[in-house]
């Protein structure tokens, strides 16, 4: 079936709204006219590269305008956006361009250097395009290489848009798999306009003409999915390159910022910083808050500092983002008649279904515990080119999503613990598995087991019981420096630990949780 590709939703507010800012970083502003054209160019350009529908384009870069420029580029040639998140190895990168098979590389002129020397065993990919360098570098048996000016300044200023089916593939949202199999959720063009829709409906997160959206996060993730609504409704979008709480104080109060997304982590950062109150950021009406679990007592100091502006958001890359919300009107109400509702997530809205079901696949009374499963219009298609995986999870359309929850009497869910042993950190999705295969490449480790660690600062950190070999003389520096070179920072050990022995249940596999257990004692729920 057909439907509305989100590039024409995104030309008509182009054309009303054409001399107005669309996108801007610290140091330069793009109109709305210019972003059309822009995208437009690109789109040619990438044809011009041979670039054929279904395509997959990557992009490694950090908060930049070219990631815009790209997502609206590829909508409007039907081509499937491969975002790859800036914080990784080259390594890890290289993996997740030879799962996409992609033949497009949007990056940098640093970032290429660090993978030139591996991208000899990626074959697929043709062709590598640099945003911030005029130079098109050779590399011998290697991609050709583009600039980006030079690319677009050759390429036509106006561009048909692709008419679009709504089970065609749209974008590729990689995460890291429970299994350690790297794995990407199919997000379809209905699946991207149902959440364009959500977004467009959400109670707090309706933008307009003269808004501004300040996003801090990285927009290759859970930041980037409002972008096209925010320039769907004639808002501006302020890029920041990375968090700064002080930057960011600085910007939101002389740019007028009105709406921005952080992770918990963010928000703590900015709770640390002297000065940081209602009366430092003027014109924000939401602050939201999602991707880890935040603790409620640090809820209440935020909006104690902040004023009524918080509200948090639950969802997934399988789900196109949210799909449960506690709203800036939830977080007053709780503060004022139940501050345990803090806790929750929320509860659904607009046109998804999402129950808290128990193993027989019956919706659990208020109080028991079930899983989390989501039915709708914005659950993906499944991961791609992992039919096993994806019967995993997709049962009749529904997406199951591991985590365990509670629901009151008033529909407010509230997530307890997790079937995935996921850590969270700082927003991250980190799964002990991918983790501990890499301590196992270390000759000198034996058996290892990787576990989320409650932190002040990142929510959740990992943590590491390793039994080395008798007599290898390995230390604790030694095998974090390991680590580091081959993880990206946020998936490294932060809790390191030399033991005799690891617990196993009677089927011989890893007690993940035992091991766990002391580092959680004398808290109510096993997410932080």
């Amino acid at each position: 079936m057909q439907v509305f590709n989100v590039a024409h939703w995104f030309r008509r507010s182009a054309g009303l709204h054409r001399e107005l800012p669309a996108v801007a970083t610290a140091g330069d502003c793009m109109p709305y006219g210019a972003l059309e054209e822009a995208s437009n160019r690109l789109a040619n350009a990438l044809a011009g590269l041979g670039a054929a529908r279904g395509e997959r384009v990557a992009v490694y870069l950090e908060n930049r305008a070219e990631i815009v420029v790209l997502e609206i580029a590829c909508y409007k040639a039907a081509l499937v956006k491969t975002p790859v998140n800036f914080r990784l190895s080259p390594q890890e990168v290289v993996h997740v361009l030879d799962n996409a098979q992609a033949g497009v590389l949007v990056t940098s002129r640093a970032r290429l250097e660090a993978l030139a020397p591996l991208l000899q065993s990626l074959p697929v990919l043709r062709h590598v395009i640099l945003v911030d360098h005029p130079d098109t570098p050779a590399l011998a048996g290697s991609p050709q290489v583009h600039a980006w000016p030079r690319l677009l300044g050759q390429a036509a200023a106006d561009a048909d848009i692709a008419a679009v089916q709504r089970d065609e593939l749209a974008v590729l949202h990689y995460t890291s798999g429970s299994s350690g199999v790297l794995k990407a959720a199919m997000q379809t063009y209905g699946n991207r306009l149902a959440q364009l829709r959500k977004f467009l409906t959400h109670p707090d997160g309706r933008l307009a003409r003269g808004d501004v959206l300040g996003l801090v996060g990285p927009v290759t993730h859970a930041s980037g999915m409002q972008l096209m609504p925010a320039l769907c409704s004639g808002a501006a979008v302020r890029l920041f390159g990375r968090f700064d709480p002080e930057e960011f104080v600085r910007a939101a109060g002389k740019e007028r910022i009105t709406s921005t997304f952080m992770v918990p982590t963010m928000i703590h950062m900015l709770l640390a910083l002297p000065g940081a109150d209602r009366s430092s950021l003027p014109a924000l009406r939401r602050l939201g808050y999602g991707a880890a679990p935040m603790a409620p007592a640090r809820i209440e100091e935020a909006m104690q500092r902040f004023g009524p502006v918080l509200s948090q958001g639950y969802g997934a890359g399988e789900t196109t983002s949210g799909v449960c919300t506690l709203t800036v009107l939830d977080h007053v109400e709780a503060l004022r008649e139940d501050p345990r509702r803090l806790a929750s997530c929320g509860r659904p809205y607009y046109e998804t279904e999402v129950r808290v079901l128990d193993d027989e696949g019956r919706t659990v009374a208020p109080g028991a515990i079930g899983e989390i499963v989501v039915r709708g219009e914005d659950v993906f298609a499944g991961y791609w080119r992992a039919p096993e995986l994806t019967a995993e999870v997709l049962v009749d359309g529904a997406y199951r999503t591991g985590d365990l929850a509670t629901v009151d009497e008033q529909g407010y869910i509230y997530i307890v613990d997790r079937k995935k042993d996921m850590v969270i950190t700082g927003g991250f999705n980190v799964y002990p598995t991918e983790v501990e295969a890499v301590l196992y490449q270390h000759p000198a480790v034996f058996e290892a087991c990787v576990f989320a660690v409650p932190d002040e600062q990142w929510g959740e950190v990992v943590g590491a019981e390793v039994i080395a070999r008798p007599g290898s003389g390995l230390d604790e520096a030694g095998l974090l420096a390991f680590c580091r070179s081959r993880l990206a920072g946020f998936k490294q050990p932060r809790l390191l630990k030399f033991v005799d022995r690891l617990p196993k249940n009677q089927n011989g596999k890893m007690a993940r949780r035992e091991v766990q257990a002391p580092y959680w004692a004398g808290r109510s729920r096993r997410v932080n």
